[in-house]
């Protein structure tokens, strides 16, 4: 196999790992960044090569010689990579959670003959992949609900969260207003509202508020109603709501006193970025829960699926780059080896209705130490 890596971040590098542990693969992993790189160099026996993946040209270079590709970049940058990538023909498995819709590009996947595999991390991700598990099975959609986060064990003030992937694709989750499903209507709610208490077992007490999470979901699975929302300990949501209104987030440059122009999202991502910083021996955890409600010849069930995860202790790798991680891995291996070929852009929602291609899925995560449990059961109609 030979599978071309787009971002050798956070999440990017554990996707080089886990493909180049594979005999017989052949791994190259890009990036502009060389002292990240470097690390990917260090822990991996994957070629890496600095590249500007901005430019269309250079995307389209470094995936030229592949069998498949994945792609590992910064929201603001996934969507032309995508696109990129699918003219160039290549079948992708794609994290890279950017603004736009990627299934506008459904029209082009299929006329370049590739599969798009996109939004196969944790959420979305391998939440969608629930969803579809569950949707497949009941003759009507009533109701989904999404709680997923990852935190550190150890709570310290001001914060009490560590960021395990990108500070600006965190602050976008806090500032971009919320899709959620209302009584079959689209409807748009602002991030971080909807606060409500969850109890984790064996964690405690969460708190839950909405984020813009649901993308392709509101799209493919006919629901009556559907949210997602972001897990954090209680009152983060209102600290970050605090900064959000207080301009902090801000994309239009100020002038200060001192004459020095600055955008404030940059630099409240560079100071976020310090005041999140994992250290290299905290331990974290990623929790995702999943509950769909529907309708079977006659009956009202609810499926629901939870997900805990931890810091793999032997290697290091948080919890929310292996959940992350490793559902792309596996989908990029099943691209290369020509196991999963569906032309279009296919969120795992789509995939899971794929019975083959769902069991191999989730195959490959058992083999990783991926797990969850599922758990169906009829509910009472309302009276």
């Amino acid at each position: 196999m030979r599978i071309s890596v787009l971002g050798a971040g956070l999440i990017g590098r554990v996707i080089a790992r886990e493909l180049a542990s594979e005999e017989g693969s052949t791994v190259s992993v890009f990036d502009a960044d060389p002292d990240a790189l470097e690390r990917v160099g260090r822990e991996t026996r994957a070629s890496i090569h600095q590249a500007d993946l901005s430019r269309p040209d250079v995307v389209s270079s470094a995936v030229e010689d592949a069998d498949a590709v994945v792609g590992a970049l910064p929201g603001a940058l996934g969507f032309a990579m995508l696109r990129s990538v699918i003219e160039a023909g290549k079948p992708i498995a794609d994290i890279s959670f950017s603004a736009e819709d990627p299934l506008q590009l459904e029209a082009l996947a299929r006329e370049r003959g590739t599969t798009a595999v996109v939004d196969c991390g944790v959420s979305p991700g391998l939440s969608n992949f629930f969803i579809g598990r569950a949707a497949r099975d009941f003759n009507e959609v009533d109701d989904v609900r999404i709680y997923v986060g990852g935190l550190p064990f150890a709570r310290h003030w001001p914060f009490e969260y560590g960021a395990v992937f990108s500070v600006a694709d965190v602050v976008e989750e806090y500032t971009r207003p919320a899709r959620v499903l209302e009584d079959g209507q689209l409807v748009t709610r602002r991030a971080l509202s909807e606060v409500e208490r969850l109890e984790v077992p064996g964690i405690g007490t969460l708190e839950a508020f909405l984020t813009d999470g649901l993308r392709t979901l509101l799209r493919t699975v006919p629901a009556r109603s559907m949210k997602e929302k972001t897990l954090r300990y209680p009152g983060h949501a209102e600290k970050m709501e605090v900064l959000r209104e207080a301009g902090f987030f801000d994309d239009a440059p100020i002038e200060l006193r001192s004459g020095t122009s600055v955008v404030p999202r940059e630099m409240t991502g560079e100071l976020l970025s310090r005041a999140w910083r994992l250290a290299d021996d905290a331990e974290e955890f990623t929790y995702l829960k999943v509950a769909v409600t529907g309708r079977k010849f006659g009956k009202i069930l609810r499926t629901s699926f939870e997900l805990l995860d931890k810091t793999h202790r032997a290697t290091g790798t948080t919890s929310m780059a292996r959940t992350t991680a490793f559902p792309c891995a596996v989908i990029a291996r099943m691209l290369a080896r020509g196991e999963y070929r569906d032309p279009g852009v296919r969120p795992l929602e789509m995939l899971a209705a794929n019975r083959d291609a769902a069991a191999r899925f989730e195959l490959g995560l058992t083999a990783r130490g991926i797990r969850w449990t599922k758990e169906t059961h009829e509910i009472e109609a309302p009276s």
